[in-house]
């Protein structure tokens, strides 16, 4: 192991500390937002061994955001790899754990692939660049999949890169593997996501089965058909779930939530247009210019550099990592909606792009190897304060950012939407624990009050509480039939610790 891969060992093992910190201390590794939410009912109930569950009895008392209740069954609209994932986290108990492991994981393969396209020096800059990024602490401190999206999409381009920048067909056998069952699995992560990531290398595959010898084209083959036979069995949990395996459960929900144009995409009469998707996605954009780096506009301001540094150096590789954010942006105008409160996290699987090349255009500001093959070279005149300056700048910037950005940011996400671990406090009490099993008829002001009660009810009703949305009194008391073997009782969490027998009036 050399100098350079002990250093990324310690960034990665640092991150983990730092991500389960921001997880436990910001987010208090509780769901915030529906989606997270969702992704823990699947987990929940896929641990328990249940791919669907029985609709309960009045569903809608039993509302769940995401979950989804079709001919009689209830089950998430997600598809599975996430959940799976998380599913693990939660039979081992380290349910909090989950993502910070993977950010660790996504480090540490960041700084992989830049040692195999641009060398030492710019790997560890995007490692330690991605460790004190704003947007990758944010996402990985909630419960949501972009994690997992980034390490296998970093996964692949790793193996990818490895598969076809060796010119022995002997050692392609194993990047070949690693990067069709990473991008198979990607597409049962976020399919859409998927997409827009093959993309660039669907180009460099084409060009490679035109150009390249029959040895190469059969691992250009192997790696879509690997891809494509995982990939496939969104199909089969389609079906499964719905009956018809080209259903997205999506529009079980919302039927407009699709990705295209045209009416019947989106919210407006005249559905998703082109006009919405420039508006979209410029705010996406400006929402992350300084959650990137915590650098405000500043944030983009080396990535046009280590682009023309690719160039330059006719680096196809490099060009290749820089295409991937691009191409992830162009993909997601197709998509209705836009994403802001974590950044915009539907382009988060692209992040090791942003780092990597602007890594690359902070070395080649300073005269540093940006290639692995490139040896240092002494600067002579002027140009020996070349690496002084840009590394005060870099460093001014990184301070300022782990200074005033970060903490700033991470503090507007503790008790986010009012969720906070505190509002379950009331039901670990020995007063609360007496009443089990209980049904819990809650009466929100507003429905992040009951939502957040959800992190403590199994998706079988099995557990020692489970709580019902107030709709009408008649609705809630003919619930409590249905539940003979549980005490009923009302809740207002305006009133924590407090449990009536009958509704106030």
């Amino acid at each position: 192991m050399s100098r350079a891969d002990r250093i990324a060992l310690v960034l990665s093992l640092l991150t983990i500390l730092v991500t389960y910190f921001v997880t436990e201390r910001y987010f208090e590794g509780i769901p915030h937002i529906e989606d997270e939410i969702a992704y823990v009912w699947q987990a929940r109930a896929i641990a328990s061994g249940h791919l669907t569950v029985d609709t309960p009895p009045q569903s809608d008392s039993f509302l769940v955001p995401f979950v989804v209740d079709h001919d009689g069954q209830r089950f998430g609209k997600y598809p599975l790899g996430w959940p799976i994932v998380l599913a693990i986290g939660i039979r081992l108990g380290i349910r909090a754990l989950v993502n910070p492991l993977l950010a660790g994981l996504g480090v540490w393969l960041t700084y992989r692939i830049g040692k195999k396209v641009f060398g030492d020096v710019v790997a560890i800059i995007a490692a330690m660049l991605t460790l004190t990024s704003p947007f990758f602490l944010i996402n990985s401190g909630t419960l949501l999949s972009h994690n997992l999206g980034l390490v296998l999409c970093s996964a692949f381009t790793l193996a990818w890169i490895d598969g076809f920048s060796n010119s022995k067909h002997s050692r392609r056998i194993f990047p070949t593997i690693v990067a069709g069952i990473s991008l198979g699995v990607l597409v049962l992560t976020r399919p859409f996501t998927a997409v827009a990531i093959a993309i660039p290398f669907a180009i460099h595959g084409i060009y490679l089965l035109i150009r390249a010898d029959w040895q190469t084209r059969r691992h250009v083959i192997a790696v879509g058909s690997i891809a494509l036979i995982l990939g496939s069995f969104t199909f089969f949990w389609q079906y499964a779930v719905t009956g018809d395996a080209l259903r997205n459960p999506y529009t079980l929900w919302w039927s407009y939530d699709k990705v295209g144009f045209g009416p019947g995409y989106g919210l407006t009469e005249t559905g998703h247009n082109l006009q919405l998707a420039r508006i979209n996605t410029r705010f996406s954009l400006r929402a992350g210019y300084s959650d990137l780096f915590g650098w405000g506009r500043f944030s983009w301001i080396f990535l046009p550099i280590g682009v023309l540094a690719a160039l330059v150096r006719r680096n196809w590789r490099g060009i290749l990592i820089a295409a991937i954010f691009p191409s992830l942006v162009i993909c997601y105008m197709a998509y209705w909606v836009g994403a802001w409160v974590f950044g915009p996290r539907y382009y988060f699987e692209g992040l090791f792009s942003l780092t990597l090349i602007s890594a690359a255009g902070i070395a080649w500001l300073a005269g540093w190897p940006i290639q692995p093959i490139e040896i240092w070279s002494p600067l002579h005149g002027w140009k020996r304060f070349r690496p002084l300056v840009v590394s005060a700048v870099v460093l001014i910037l990184v301070i300022g950012n782990l200074v005033f950005y970060v903490p700033t940011r991470l503090s507007n996400m503790h008790g986010l939407y009012g969720m906070q671990k505190a509002d379950l406090k009331p039901f670990f009490t020995e007063q609360a624990q007496e009443l089990t099993p209980a049904l819990i008829v809650v009466h929100p002001r507003q429905w992040t009050e009951y939502g957040v009660l959800l992190d403590l009810q199994s998706p079988l009703l099995d557990s020692p509480f489970i709580f019902i949305f107030s709709r009408n009194p008649t609705a809630d008391d003919a619930l409590r039939a249905e539940f003979p073997e549980r005490a009923f009782y009302h809740y207002y969490p305006q009133e924590p610790y407090v449990f009536y027998k009958s509704p106030k009036p």
